[in-house]
């Protein structure tokens, strides 16, 4: 067991160390989530999503009982490539802020995408190699799955057809290249390529776009590729990418324990919630099994997007196209259009079924936090831990360091441990703002809420 007062800077887990399986977190789960269903109210069957996901996926996103899953040896050798990621103790950020508690974090950027993304984007490519597809197609808001799934497409031989959120597109030029240097095909979303792109420029020409258009036009865009020999990926929400991201969590418990720690407070930027079911996963077990009752789990989102916070628990398209199979989610609506904040990854109008249910079950707290704090949060980590974060992670860094001010004013020596999901260097365009005073919050009003609700579907016998 490691001093915890001399724990390195950086722990990293030795290569043999990466987990052979992912950890599936509904099996421990005294109710699991609500089922899928189609806009009929029908529980969804794997006969019903297979033509969107590849097959294995399906299996994965329906099992709620199968607790570990292995890894395939294929993917576990690129995880190699860029895992173990270092699990890191903020000593400067703990000396800046005068606090006794301890602070760490799991960093995910070590990788081209820069972030978390890469762990499901190697899985789900591999999945549709394996079942000798040739086409996928997919939406992102920030980038980085967009730019994850470009660099799995290429190593696996996919094509990959990526929709980018438009406000994104323009403010994150560079991604786009990375992803076009990775063979892959960007396009703005909403576009004039789809039926459903065309329809949301009809009814707003100006618009920003959202991840629900993108998604929408992903999906059009996989249904259509000759020969049944496309499906579509998507890099947050679903079950199966929470399972892939269990690897996060896995790695961060086997490197605590290492240094015989346990954290008090686990906290996550919450967008779709991939990256926090991820991170909790293995101590959301102990929670739920009555073995580490008192962990704290804080989901992180934008006040300019508040799905945990102020949106609704009920049955929604998980796209704007209203395409989609209907999930049980905390959502603001399908038709919600988020306002352009340079958070792009987290401006989603609905949450995880997994952690929607866990919120709603009360074992996790959400928090909604103005862009201006998380902003200077960031700049604040960034000189102190010498990581530029993204501005998603940066919702994670503004909370945990809340925290930890917290303890100094208490005493508690609390452990705390955040996701640092990703790096900023592809996001100067929001931290010029801010640094030029340019950059405003959005908090929608109740009026928008309405707007957003009325989108959500009436489903006889179910809602």
């Amino acid at each position: 067991m490691t001093d915890t007062a001399t724990a390195p800077y950086r722990l990293y887990l030795r290569e043999d160390q990466i987990p052979t399986q992912w950890y599936n977190l509904r099996a421990d789960m005294p109710e699991p989530p609500e089922p899928m269903r189609l806009p009929n109210g029908k529980v969804a069957e794997a006969g019903d999503i297979a033509p969107v996901f590849c097959d294995a996926l399906v299996a994965q996103e329906l099992d709620d009982e199968t607790a570990y899953v292995d890894i395939p040896e294929g993917v576990r050798e690129m995880y190699k490539v860029y895992r173990p990621s270092p699990l890191c103790r903020a000593y400067n950020l703990e000396r800046a802020l005068n606090t006794p508690a301890k602070i760490y974090y799991k960093f995910e950027g070590n990788n081209t995408s820069g972030s978390h993304k890469l762990n499901s984007a190697l899985a789900q490519a591999y999945y549709a190699k394996e079942q000798d597809l040739t086409n996928i197609t997919t939406e992102t808001g920030a980038g980085q799955w967009g730019t994850a799934l470009s660099e799995a497409a290429a190593h696996y031989g996919l094509d990959l057809d990526v929709f980018m959120v438009k406000c994104s597109y323009n403010q994150k030029p560079f991604r786009r290249n990375i992803m076009e240097t990775f063979n892959a095909t960007v396009t703005p979303s909403p576009s004039d390529t789809t039926e459903v792109g065309r329809k949301m420029l009809a009814d707003n020409p100006d618009s920003t776009g959202s991840l629900g258009t993108a998604i929408s036009e992903a999906v059009e865009r996989a249904l259509n590729v000759p020969d049944n020999k496309g499906r579509y990926q998507l890099g947050s929400v679903l079950n199966q990418v929470c399972l892939h991201q269990s690897i996060i969590g896995l790695e961060s418990y086997a490197a605590l324990e290492e240094l015989g720690e346990y954290p008090d407070i686990v906290i996550g930027c919450a967008g779709g919630g991939s990256n926090l079911a991820g991170l909790i996963a293995p101590f959301m077990r102990d929670k739920l099994r009555g073995e580490k009752p008192d962990t704290q789990f804080i989901a992180v989102e934008p006040a300019s997007c508040p799905s945990l916070t102020r949106g609704r628990y009920a049955y929604d398209f998980a796209d704007t196209g209203q395409t989609c199979p209907l999930c049980k989610m905390y959502t603001l609506g399908n038709g919600f259009l988020p306002s352009p904040d340079h958070a792009g990854g987290l401006r989603y109008h609905g949450m995880s079924p997994i952690i929607s249910k866990l919120k709603h079950d009360g074992y996790l707290d959400a928090r909604a936090v103005k862009q201006t704090d998380v902003f200077a949060a960031a700049e604040e980590f960034a000189r102190l831990e010498t990581i530029l974060p993204a501005p998603e992670s940066a919702h994670a860094i503004y909370v945990a360091m809340e925290e930890a001010k917290r303890c100094a004013e208490t005493g508690e020596e609390k452990v705390i441990l955040f996701g640092l999901t990703g790096t900023g260097y592809f996001d100067m365009y929001a931290y010029d703002a801010f640094n030029k005073g340019e950059m405003s919050d959005h908090i929608p009003t109740e009026e928008e809420l309405e707007a957003g609700f009325a989108t959500i579907p009436s489903i006889p016998g179910v809602q």
